[in-house]
């Protein structure tokens, strides 16, 4: 290979590199671009952000981190789930797609399970989760959980207080029936500031981008504010147990929640590199009778960039 060859080939292996981060820096700058919307706000003292290059540095060492952990979980045929529970608006998402954002779709997935139906609201409870849990191998993490009883349900009037107190009852229960069958279960409350759910409600409200975020069932909950905080002390109260304890994550600095939220996380399941046999490319099988026919010129997309 000549020096200009092995130059071309460095460009565009520092070009594919640079192509993996596009999706985190698009995020990044999403964000940076609604908080200048928002100057005077986003300079409030409780806002104090962390610094971007550090940022970006240890994300991309935790992700790595990430892809070790997802190795060994099939390796060892474990089966993790991970709870994200908080308030609307308190990072969540962000934070879930950060952890799924280099992992194997096969083996980490994203439970975010809609309004039970009609048949569900008749079932046990727990049925229609149950029926997300993992296989050996699988990590599941789950967009807000069956601890909707105890808020959402709760505070809107979805369900009656009979309802809350059988669920109290049966949450310790049901999650150390989970730990006696195998399942790892990490529980993560995501804690904003009154101040901070307003400031991002409003920047979804003035940014079509995001309009979309903000349910009518998000902007009742600003009026409950206080029947949402006397709801997650209930909760955490009764649902706190040793075998699957809680886990709040101060959320009010995006980039900070992400970052402890998936350090702390890693520290919850003890995992090692994997063993694997190094992987040779095979020569490229050539047959002297095939002849590549030209694709018509109609089945291409335009190319308008």
């Amino acid at each position: 290979m000549t020096f200009t060859a092995e130059t071309a080939d460095m460009a565009r292996i520092k070009e594919e590199i640079a192509d993996s981060f596009d999706e985190e820096l698009e995020m990044e700058i999403d964000e940076s671009r609604l908080e200048t919307m928002f100057a005077d706000l986003a300079e409030h003292p409780d806002r104090e952000q962390l610094d971007r290059r550090l940022y970006f540095r240890e994300l991309f060492r935790l992700q790595h981190e990430l892809v070790r952990l997802q190795d060994w979980v099939q390796h060892k045929g474990l089966k993790v789930v991970v709870i994200f529970e908080g308030r609307d608006s308190a990072g969540k998402g962000g934070a879930i797609k950060r952890i799924t954002q280099r992992l194997n779709p096969r083996v980490c997935r994203v439970a975010a399970l809609p309004a039970p139906n009609e048949r569900e609201r008749t079932q046990w409870y727990f049925q229609r989760y149950v029926a997300h849990l993992p296989a050996a191998g699988e990590i599941v993490l789950f967009d807000r959980s069956w601890y909707n009883r105890a808020g959402v349900e709760r505070v809107m009037g979805f369900c009656d207080e009979e309802d809350v107190e059988e669920f109290f009852r049966s949450v310790p229960e049901f999650e150390r029936m989970l730990v006696r069958s195998g399942i790892i279960l990490v529980k993560y409350w995501f804690s904003i500031t009154d101040e901070e759910q307003q400031f991002r409600f409003t920047m979804r409200i003035e940014d079509p981008l995001k309009q979309w975020k903000l349910s009518p069932m998000d902007v009742e909950s600003r009026r409950r504010w206080e029947d949402y905080t006397r709801a997650k002390e209930a909760m955490l109260q009764h649902t706190h147990i040793p075998e699957a304890p809680w886990w709040v994550v101060e959320a009010v600095d995006k980039k900070k929640a992400r970052l402890n939220c998936i350090a702390h996380l890693l520290e919850q399941i003890p995992y090692e590199d994997v063993p694997k046999a190094p992987v040779i490319l095979p020569a490229r099988v050539r047959h002297a009778d095939y002849e590549r026919h030209p694709v018509p010129e109609e089945m291409y997309v335009p190319e308008r960039y």
